[in-house]
């Protein structure tokens, strides 16, 4: 474990069950569950390489990289949480398989190679840009997270069809709202969404987290529904899969 200088604002925070270490800020998008169960939602290469597209912090391929050998590349716009990104590699001694770009998804074909991907990782701006501008978060750091003003799904379904290896796959997490959006621009891309599932707020309230997984040159047809994830009990404590997940019980 390296010792890394933080900025006034940083902290340092730890997931239980992964053992990983990532410097966060409040002053920036820090991660959510979004991302934990994003890096947990696929099946992993054993070795092989992954790519982080839309990276923030890192959080994601940081939380995989307890359960690969794989090399893992993180690719993240903002210099700021590119910065903490590679900060946070260090301080978990990942330096030898994992390392940050800090460009535009757009360019990603600038510093990786065609069809060298085994899996990609994506946890995208959610929302798009309308002409009513009240919704965008005073916050630049929040506002190129949340919102489509750097890219978007036919960029990113269209990069990750030249980065992935035939077979190769692409796991998201979104919205389910845009889930039929999502499902049309991936098959227009060659990338047939297999794996899906729907998340919970509580079994009562509708899904408000979508996890879907799609193969690059799959077959259509076979599609398979996971069964619902549901984040809390009735009393707001964590369900037994969450509690899992976050800690390493059960």
């Amino acid at each position: 474990m390296e010792n890394i200088e933080l900025n006034m604002d940083e902290r340092i925070d730890e997931i239980a069950s992964s053992g990983v270490k990532i410097i966060q800020s409040r002053e920036v998008f820090s991660f959510s569950i979004d991302a934990i169960l994003l890096a947990r939602f696929p099946r992993l290469p054993k070795r092989g390489k992954i790519v982080d597209l839309c990276a923030g912090n890192g959080a994601v391929g940081l939380f995989a990289s307890s359960k690969t050998n794989a090399q893992i590349i993180e690719l993240e716009i903002q210099e700021r949480l590119a910065d903490m990104a590679t900060r946070s590699i260090e301080l978990n001694g990942l330096t030898d398989r994992m390392s940050v770009i800090n460009d535009n998804l757009n360019r990603a074909l600038d510093h990786l190679h065609t069809s060298s991907a085994d899996l990609i990782f994506c946890n995208p701006p959610y929302f798009k840009v309308d002409s009513d501008e009240s919704h965008l978060n005073e916050s630049k750091h929040y506002t190129l997270a949340r919102h489509e003003l750097t890219t978007n799904l036919d960029e990113i379904f269209s990069v990750s069809k030249k980065l992935l290896k035939t077979n190769g796959h692409i796991a998201m997490v979104h919205r389910p709202e845009r889930f039929l959006e999502i499902v049309d621009k991936m098959r227009a891309n060659n990338l047939q969404p297999k794996w899906i599932q729907f998340v919970y707020p509580k079994a009562n309230q509708p899904a408000n987290i979508l996890l879907i997984d799609a193969i690059k040159d799959g077959k259509e047809g076979g599609e398979i529904f996971l069964p619902p994830l549901i984040v809390h009990n009735d009393d707001g404590t964590y369900t037994d899969e969450i509690d899992e997940i976050y800690y390493g019980k059960h």
